[in-house]
Protein backbone atom coordinates (compact mmCIF):
# COMPACT_ATOMS: atom_id res chain seq x y z
CA UNK A 1 0.00 0.00 0.00
CA UNK A 2 1.44 3.44 -0.38
CA UNK A 3 0.65 7.21 0.62
CA UNK A 4 -0.20 9.60 -2.07
CA UNK A 5 0.81 13.28 -1.28
CA UNK A 6 -0.28 16.30 -3.45
CA UNK A 7 2.38 18.64 -3.98
CA UNK A 8 1.78 21.92 -6.43
CA UNK A 9 4.60 22.95 -8.06
CA UNK A 10 5.92 27.22 -7.77
CA UNK A 11 7.01 29.09 -10.35
CA UNK A 12 10.46 29.24 -8.89
CA UNK A 13 11.08 25.81 -9.51
CA UNK A 14 11.16 26.09 -12.95
CA UNK A 15 14.76 26.35 -14.83
CA UNK A 16 15.99 28.11 -18.15
CA UNK A 17 14.55 24.82 -20.26
CA UNK A 18 10.88 25.45 -18.57
CA UNK A 19 11.15 22.23 -16.19
CA UNK A 20 11.59 21.52 -12.78
CA UNK A 21 15.17 22.48 -11.89
CA UNK A 22 16.91 19.35 -10.25
CA UNK A 23 17.77 20.38 -7.39
CA UNK A 24 13.71 21.76 -7.08
CA UNK A 25 12.79 18.28 -6.73
CA UNK A 26 14.72 17.84 -3.01
CA UNK A 27 12.59 21.04 -1.89
CA UNK A 28 9.32 18.96 -3.49
CA UNK A 29 10.32 15.51 -1.88
CA UNK A 30 10.43 17.18 1.40
CA UNK A 31 7.49 18.85 1.06
CA UNK A 32 6.19 14.99 0.46
CA UNK A 33 7.83 13.78 3.24
CA UNK A 34 6.42 16.57 5.79
CA UNK A 35 2.60 16.05 4.95
CA UNK A 36 3.68 11.82 5.00
CA UNK A 37 5.21 12.14 8.69
CA UNK A 38 5.05 15.18 10.66
CA UNK A 39 1.94 15.88 12.73
CA UNK A 40 0.76 19.33 12.24
CA UNK A 41 1.86 21.69 14.66
CA UNK A 42 -1.64 22.89 15.41
CA UNK A 43 -2.70 19.46 17.37
CA UNK A 44 -4.96 18.92 14.32
CA UNK A 45 -5.25 15.62 12.62
CA UNK A 46 -3.50 15.34 9.11
CA UNK A 47 -5.12 13.59 6.22
CA UNK A 48 -1.82 11.25 6.25
CA UNK A 49 -2.49 8.53 8.77
CA UNK A 50 1.41 8.25 8.21
CA UNK A 51 1.78 11.63 10.26
CA UNK A 52 2.75 11.05 13.88
CA UNK A 53 6.16 12.77 13.83
CA UNK A 54 6.18 15.32 16.27
CA UNK A 55 9.02 18.11 15.16
CA UNK A 56 7.77 20.98 17.21
CA UNK A 57 10.77 22.74 18.83
CA UNK A 58 11.38 20.91 22.21
CA UNK A 59 10.85 17.42 20.51
CA UNK A 60 12.72 14.43 22.19
CA UNK A 61 14.13 13.01 18.60
CA UNK A 62 14.76 14.95 15.46
CA UNK A 63 14.32 13.34 12.30
CA UNK A 64 17.81 13.77 10.15
CA UNK A 65 18.45 13.24 6.33
CA UNK A 66 21.33 10.52 6.27
CA UNK A 67 20.93 9.95 2.37
CA UNK A 68 19.25 10.93 -0.78
CA UNK A 69 19.37 9.02 -4.04
CA UNK A 70 17.25 10.70 -7.45
CA UNK A 71 16.29 9.48 -10.52
CA UNK A 72 15.34 11.94 -13.28
CA UNK A 73 13.32 9.67 -15.48
CA UNK A 74 11.42 12.54 -17.73
CA UNK A 75 11.15 16.51 -17.68
CA UNK A 76 8.77 17.81 -15.43
CA UNK A 77 6.47 20.84 -17.34
CA UNK A 78 4.77 23.53 -15.87
CA UNK A 79 1.67 22.01 -15.10
CA UNK A 80 -1.58 23.91 -12.66
CA UNK A 81 -2.55 20.78 -11.30
CA UNK A 82 0.13 19.27 -8.44
CA UNK A 83 2.05 16.35 -8.80
CA UNK A 84 1.16 12.91 -7.53
CA UNK A 85 3.74 11.51 -5.02
CA UNK A 86 2.96 8.04 -4.19
CA UNK A 87 5.27 6.89 -0.75
CA UNK A 88 6.11 4.03 0.82
CA UNK A 89 8.58 2.70 3.63
CA UNK A 90 11.26 0.76 1.68
CA UNK A 91 12.82 0.00 5.25
CA UNK A 92 12.16 0.12 8.78
CA UNK A 93 15.36 -0.31 10.58
CA UNK A 94 16.56 0.02 14.31
CA UNK A 95 16.83 3.91 13.87
CA UNK A 96 16.08 4.68 10.56
CA UNK A 97 13.23 4.47 7.87
CA UNK A 98 13.73 4.43 4.65
CA UNK A 99 10.90 6.61 2.62
CA UNK A 100 10.81 5.92 -1.25
CA UNK A 101 8.73 8.05 -3.73
CA UNK A 102 7.59 7.72 -6.99
CA UNK A 103 6.43 11.04 -8.57
CA UNK A 104 3.72 11.25 -11.50
CA UNK A 105 1.88 13.70 -13.28
CA UNK A 106 -1.21 15.19 -11.87
CA UNK A 107 -4.11 12.78 -10.90
CA UNK A 108 -6.14 12.42 -13.90
CA UNK A 109 -4.25 13.44 -16.50
CA UNK A 110 -3.67 11.14 -19.38
CA UNK A 111 -1.32 9.36 -19.97
CA UNK A 112 -0.10 8.96 -16.65
CA UNK A 113 3.55 9.51 -16.52
CA UNK A 114 6.20 8.49 -13.85
CA UNK A 115 8.89 11.48 -13.97
CA UNK A 116 11.30 10.70 -10.72
CA UNK A 117 11.94 7.90 -8.64
CA UNK A 118 13.88 8.77 -5.37
CA UNK A 119 15.16 7.43 -1.77
CA UNK A 120 15.50 9.07 1.42
CA UNK A 121 17.36 7.68 4.60
CA UNK A 122 15.89 9.52 7.73
CA UNK A 123 17.56 8.70 11.07
CA UNK A 124 16.26 8.96 14.23
CA UNK A 125 18.46 11.42 16.35
CA UNK A 126 18.18 12.10 20.43
CA UNK A 127 17.70 15.93 20.93
CA UNK A 128 19.33 15.62 24.06
CA UNK A 129 22.40 13.53 23.14
CA UNK A 130 22.49 13.93 19.01
CA UNK A 131 23.08 10.15 19.18
CA UNK A 132 20.44 7.94 16.84
CA UNK A 133 17.58 6.61 18.72
CA UNK A 134 15.43 4.67 18.00
CA UNK A 135 12.42 4.66 15.56
CA UNK A 136 9.32 5.42 17.85
CA UNK A 137 6.88 2.60 18.15
CA UNK A 138 3.78 5.09 16.88
CA UNK A 139 5.93 5.96 13.81
CA UNK A 140 6.97 2.60 13.25
CA UNK A 141 3.55 1.31 13.95
CA UNK A 142 2.11 4.35 11.43
CA UNK A 143 4.35 3.28 8.40
CA UNK A 144 4.24 -0.50 8.72
CA UNK A 145 0.68 -1.30 6.48
CA UNK A 146 3.39 0.73 4.20
CA UNK A 147 5.96 -1.24 3.68
CA UNK A 148 7.28 -2.56 0.37
CA UNK A 149 10.18 -3.64 -1.81
CA UNK A 150 12.60 -0.56 -1.90
CA UNK A 151 13.10 1.63 -5.42
CA UNK A 152 14.45 -0.40 -7.77
CA UNK A 153 16.73 2.21 -9.30
CA UNK A 154 17.20 1.64 -13.13
CA UNK A 155 20.14 4.15 -13.98
CA UNK A 156 22.55 2.54 -12.13
CA UNK A 157 25.66 1.17 -13.65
Amino acid sequence: MRIHVQIPLRWSDFDAYAHVNNAEMLRVLEEARIQAMWRPDDGSVSDAPTAVMDVRPGADTLALIARQEIEYLAPIPYMPAPLDIEMWAGAIGGASVEVCYEVFSPVGVTPRVLYTRAATTVVMVSAATNAPTRVPAELRDAWKPYIEAPVAFTMRH
